[in-house]
């Protein structure tokens, strides 16, 4: 695994604004940062990383199985009780999931770390799935890559064939003659979001979905209690980019519970998308290569010599972190999460690639590895703004 310089495309941000991509630049800085690309080898990608992500989905949904049938277990991921009969009810019926994006810790020599499962909102999907291939077709094309240059690239392909299935089961199970009407919603002033958004609302239509989109503030309910959008039109089945833990703590959480709406992600991936699952694994795959020891915040610890990274059950963008070392504590990065309580995963920081600390997102579709993504950061922690990379593969 190298991190390469290369010159950028002296066009690239002209095109990027022709195309959509419109969150290249974010409070003035580079996120899309194509100065240096980082060079993966193809036993590397389907070894340490394309095979660990799909066995780790696997570990993760047998933890969903667990979780959604003990009271005790929910209690400790912090969901409030009254949705927990509807997540175990979700689980049974195998609603259907569309993606989510595992974040490792990797430097191309031992086994890829788990960090963490970003299963309910995971952005970066339009740099992942068609801005970096579209880099990487043009930098071949100029010669500045060999032509033999691959890339771990399979999202944009995988969506569109995952809601093709998802248009069936449903329109199946409806009896629908026409074609299926999906709203898809993200929050107002987030063109991050958005973007994302119109993204997957182009791979539904793709797949024969009709998409509809609304701001999740402009959802209303009516007075049968069903979620409907500005045009007083029933939202029957909705994706929406907007966390669950959200969603319960709401007004109106209660019409979850009584609504006909049908999710994308759906109820029981608030399981997935809650740091409470690090613990989890840990407990019923101890020792995994691909993990690290993971504990709720009280339960006693193994060895506190090496440090603990604290994370809050429920965060976003790495908010809130500290670095525990025995009965010392110091904050890494603030924020509003906390309150639900905290997880302690060992420590075991990003690698560094000169002075760039490095992510890999994995990313999977149906259960299936697609693709990944890299970021990287100054700073230890990987935040929303932290710079998006290219990768390639070449043997």
């Amino acid at each position: 695994m190298l991190r390469i310089p290369i010159n950028e495309r002296p066009h690239w941000p002209q095109l990027a604004n022709e195309v959509g991509f419109k969150f290249h630049t974010i409070n003035g800085e580079r996120y899309w940062d194509e100065r240096a690309y980082y060079q993966f080898s193809l036993a590397q990608i389907e070894n340490d990383l394309e095979a660990p992500t799909e066995e780790i989905h696997q570990m993760c949904l047998e933890v969903v199985d667990r979780v959604v049938r003990d009271e005790q277990l929910l209690t400790k991921f912090a969901i409030p009780k009254a949705y927990w009969q509807w997540i175990y009810d979700s689980w049974q019926r195998k609603d259907p999931s569309l993606y989510s994006r595992l974040d490792f810790a990797y430097d191309g020599t031992g086994p890829a770390k788990l960090y963490e499962n970003n299963a309910d909102t995971p952005t970066s999907l339009y740099e992942t799935g068609y801005w970096q291939w579209l880099w990487l077709e043009e930098q071949v094309d100029a010669g500045l890559l060999p032509k033999r240059t691959d890339q771990f690239n399979g999202l944009q392909e995988a969506l569109i064939r995952r809601f093709a299935t998802i248009e069936r089961q449903v329109s199946g199970a409806y009896g629908l003659h026409n074609r299926l009407l999906v709203h898809f919603a993200s929050c107002k002033d987030t063109e991050e979001d958005r973007g994302t958004v119109q993204y997957l609302e182009d791979c539904a239509r793709e797949a024969g979905i009709v998409p509809k989109f609304i701001y999740v503030e402009d959802i209303g309910l009516n007075a049968k209690g069903q979620f409907v959008d500005l045009d007083g039109v029933n939202i029957e089945h909705i994706f929406k980019l907007y966390p669950w833990e959200f969603m319960f703590r709401e007004t109106y959480g209660e019409a979850l519970l009584t609504s006909k709406t049908q999710y994308i992600e759906p109820p029981w991936k608030s399981v997935l998308s809650n740091k409470a699952l690090l613990p989890m694994l840990w407990r019923y795959f101890p020792n995994h290569p691909n993990l690290l020891p993971a504990f709720f915040e009280g339960e006693v610890l193994p060895d506190a010599s090496h440090g603990w990274i604290k994370k809050p059950i429920f965060s976003r963008e790495g908010a809130n972190i500290a670095h525990v070392n025995g009965d010392k504590e110091a904050v890494l990065s603030v924020g509003p999460y906390g309150e639900e309580g905290y997880i302690l995963q060992k420590a075991h920081y990003l690698p560094q690639f000169g002075q760039n600390h490095t992510l890999i997102g994995s990313w999977l579709v149906d259960g299936v590895a697609a693709g990944i993504s890299i970021r990287e950061d100054h700073s230890a922690i990987t935040q929303d703004s932290s710079r998006y990379l290219p990768h390639v593969i070449i043997d």
